[in-house]
């Protein structure tokens, strides 16, 4: 059974376990996010983030992202963020700018370093996607929501009650409306204007943040009109800055990013 290296980060609670996969290529993602995703038997995250070469000259570097369930997801901004951190104080490129290659396109990360440490990444999110899915969720009772894609599908509902995540989330996830399934935010704009924001990510759960769904709750909140082009997000596991740039309309988001721990963990799937 090999052993590999791995690193434990997280953006404002959105934990995943990294691996440099020009170092340790993995056979089974799926299986190996599976087992070490569990928070009991394994090593606990979100899911696992694979770092890779890109097979593009556009690109950078590559991310391929797996689930706490397996599935594979489009983008996942919080991850973004940790991995230009990664790269940077690993000291695998001197570059503050990288080009990002991901299942919804490149993403280009800018690093804002101070004494050789990254304290924050802004990452271009790209245009958003606003569609209407073939029918509108009815069901629990909820107001009809805004549904915009990130790259990945969200659906924002603002509502007062924020905390039926857990239960309402659930459902909304399987919703014959979203047959590729959907990430759920529930949204409140507070007195001071900071968006309060819990999170159903489709194959984990509820999650401490969700980068692209702070994205997709802020371009919500500006075009229903209860926010302006810039947006505090505020989630169970800290504070994302969104703005809508007026000049190309791409989303800008930026946050920190951690580290956690190094570790070594077996596993019958690596690759050589």
């Amino acid at each position: 059974m090999s052993k590999i290296r791995f690193t434990k980060m997280h953006g404002c609670g959105n934990d995943y376990i990294y691996v440099n996969a020009m170092q340790y290529p993995i056979a089974d993602p799926v299986q190996a996010s599976i087992l070490w995703s569990d928070r009991h038997k394994g090593i606990g995250s979100d899911g696992l983030v694979l770092i890779g070469a890109s097979p593009i000259p556009e690109a950078d570097y590559s991310m391929h992202i797996f689930n706490a369930d397996g599935s594979e997801a489009m983008m996942c901004g919080n991850a973004s963020r940790c991995i230009g951190k990664y790269l940077f104080e690993r000291a695998i490129t001197t570059q503050r700018q990288i080009r990002l290659l991901t299942n919804s396109g490149i993403k280009t990360l800018n690093l804002h370093v101070s004494d050789g440490v990254v304290e924050s990444v802004t990452v271009d999110m790209g245009t958003p996607q606003l569609e209407n899915p073939e029918q509108y969720v009815t069901s629990c009772g909820l107001d009809k929501g805004i549904f915009v894609s990130m790259g990945n599908p969200h659906y924002v509902i603002f509502t007062d009650n924020v905390d039926q995540v857990a239960e309402t989330g659930r459902v909304l996830e399987h919703h014959p409306a979203f047959p590729q399934r959907c990430n759920i935010e529930f949204a409140r704009i507070e007195n001071d204007g900071i968006i309060r924001t819990r999170v159903w990510e489709r194959g984990s759960g509820i999650t401490q943040a969700c980068g692209t769904g702070a994205c997709a709750t802020a371009v919500a909140a500006f075009i229903t009109g209860r926010a302006g082009r810039q947006s505090q997000i505020a989630m169970d596991g800290g504070t994302l800055n969104v703005e809508l740039r007026e000049s190309d309309n791409h989303v800008l988001m930026t946050g920190p990013a951690e580290f956690v721990f190094d570790g070594e963990a077996y596993a019958p799937y690596v690759r050589g």
